[in-house]
């Protein structure tokens, strides 16, 4: 559905977007990830056709970005970090307006505007003035246009900022409703616990380059190395256990607890866990210790430059 081959943007002597390829079918949510002027925005912009490249290819629902432009924008919703509303006009007439521009007839242009301001708890707002909203309100409005003409593509550049929690939620759980058979998804967004929640892949970017990419939990285990498993006991240990598999590292100990490492849970936790009992150690839980999105996004981007790209997909 989103497919790009070596995209690249160049503005005189500076480099903004520099051989990105991406690869995102139907189906997928994919979050690109990176520090402030990464290239995450260009690269949207490039893909919504507001941007010619300046050399690459990149087809959009089936449309070439450079000679199908109109196409890929009939094809795209788009939420941007400057929402551009209509401070004057009250909700209702503002989707109307925007209805009419995607040429929807006026019967389905009335419901699904109804049906937006009504998943987003704007109903009841609908004729209030936009320059009345809240941060929130507006960007939940931005969302709606959006999603007004049902596009297959959806590119949404940090949706659920400046929401408070319940709207934030709200949101996400809209999102990934939107996820389908004929969909597909990029966000951008430096929430970190937002990306690890929505996104099956996820591309980190950094000065242009794509420098990682692939699902969380392989990402995780590229940059991060072999999962970590935490043993709880019900008794005091006294200094380390004896006759440990030779496949588990231990990575830190308390006088209740145990952490190591082991590149093969599958065979070695089992082991560990009769290692223990052999030795009258009673055991009350054994699970993965958690590894979070971030840490996998600053050991990429805080990597040296020149760093092979990743794609663990």
């Amino acid at each position: 559905m989103i497919r790009t081959e070596g995209l690249t943007k160049q503005f005189e002597d500076f480099l903004a977007v520099d051989e990105v390829s991406l690869d995102v079918c139907a189906g997928e949510v994919m979050a690109l990830l990176g520090p402030n002027g990464a290239g995450k925005t260009t690269t949207v912009r490039m893909l919504t056709s507001v941007l010619r490249p300046t050399r690459g290819a990149a087809r959009v629902a089936g449309y070439d970005v450079v000679t199908e432009a109109r196409k890929v924008r009939s094809s795209v919703g788009i939420l941007t970090e400057d929402h551009g509303l209509y401070p004057r006009m009250p909700a209702v007439e503002y989707l109307d307006f925007f209805g009419q521009l995607y040429s929807m007839k006026p019967e389905v242009r009335r419901k699904r505007v109804r049906e937006l301001l009504g998943q987003f708890g704007l109903l009841h707002e609908r004729h209030q003035h936009i320059g009345e909203y809240s941060k929130g309100m507006r960007q939940k409005l931005a969302l709606a246009r959006a999603l007004l003409h049902d596009p297959p593509v959806l590119l949404l550049d940090e949706p659920t900022s400046a929401m408070d929690p319940e709207s934030a939620r709200l949101v996400r759980n809209a999102i990934k409703d939107l996820r389908s058979a004929e969909r597909a998804i990029i966000i951008c967004t430096h929430n970190l616990v937002e990306a690890e929640e929505l996104a099956d892949q996820i591309a980190i970017i950094r000065r242009g380059r794509i420098i990682a990419k692939g699902s969380p939990m392989a990402l995780k285990q590229m940059l991060l190395g072999p999962g970590e498993f935490e043993i709880r006991l019900a008794t005091t240990l006294n200094g380390s256990p004896a006759a440990l598999p030779p496949g588990v590292t231990i990575s830190a100990q308390g006088p209740r607890w145990i952490r190591f490492r082991t590149s093969h849970p599958e065979t070695d936790n089992p082991l560990m866990l009769r290692a223990l009992l052999d030795q009258k150690i009673p055991v009350v839980s054994l699970q993965e210790a958690p590894r979070s999105l971030e840490q996998v996004y600053l050991e990429a981007v805080n990597a040296p430059d020149g760093r092979e790209v990743l794609d663990v997909l």
